[in-house]
This record gives C-alpha cells, structure tokens and sequence, in this order.
C-alpha cells in the first residue's frame, strides 16, 4: 500500500489546457481588476476564486503599499485605463503566459500573469505588474 502525503492529496490537481476554456477573457478580466485593485476601486477579495493563496496574499500586499501612496497624494481622482492588447502563449499543457497591456492617460503599463489549470478551471499562480 502507498502512502499518500496529505497536502499533496488535498492541494489542487492540476488539469489539462482542452477541458478548460479560452484563457484570454480571463487574462483581460485579472488585469482590469489588478488595476482596479491597486487605484483602489476594488477590494483584492473580488478576485480571490481566480488566484492562488500566494497570489492573493502578493495582490494583498501590493494593494496595501498602493493605498498609501494614494493617502499621501494630494488629488483623490481616479485614472481612467483602457485594455490596450492581450497576449497568450502556452508553454505546456495546462499553463498559459499572458501579457495584458493596459493605458491611461499618463502611463502604459503591462500585467503579466501566469495561469495555471488547476481543479478544473484556470488559476492565476503568478501576477506581476510591469
């Protein structure tokens, strides 16, 4: 009889690309509430079903750093944005690497985000914005 670590039973299964859907409406959509999340509109727990606990507790972090910046600011007007492109590749099954480039006014910015198909559905297991 084998034994199986629990962790490792209870953790997420990772899943193939061709169960899962089309990985680019969600790249647009982690980027947008990203964004959203570090201008301050949006609450990091809006986006917690699509990320990992690390993810999360980085976006919690980053959003953190972001809200005091803005308390230190004189001017509370938030920027409008606008998704510019979004890219995919998919370097192995069940992975996709996308880059989603979004502009205001002032600022081009580039979300870079790594999903993972992970218990069925895709989960961002990485989030940096560039």
């Amino acid at each position: 009889m084998t034994t199986v670590d629990a962790e490792e039973f209870f953790d997420f299964q990772p899943c193939s690309s061709a169960g899962l859907p089309d990985p680019e409406p969600l790249l647009e959509n982690l980027a947008t509430g990203v964004i959203e999340i570090l201008l301050g509109v949006r609450e990091v727990q809006q986006v917690a079903r699509w990320v990992t606990e690390p993810t999360y507790d980085l976006l919690t972090a980053r959003a953190l750093i972001a809200r005091r910046a803005r308390a230190s600011q004189q001017h509370r007007e938030v920027p409008g944005f606008a998704i510019s492109s979004v890219r995919a590749c998919h370097p192995a099954d069940g992975v996709v690497e996308g880059t989603v480039v979004v502009r205001s006014a002032g600022r081009t910015r580039a979300v870079a985000i790594r999903l993972e198909g992970l218990d069925g559905r895709w989960r961002a297991t990485a989030i940096s914005v560039l």
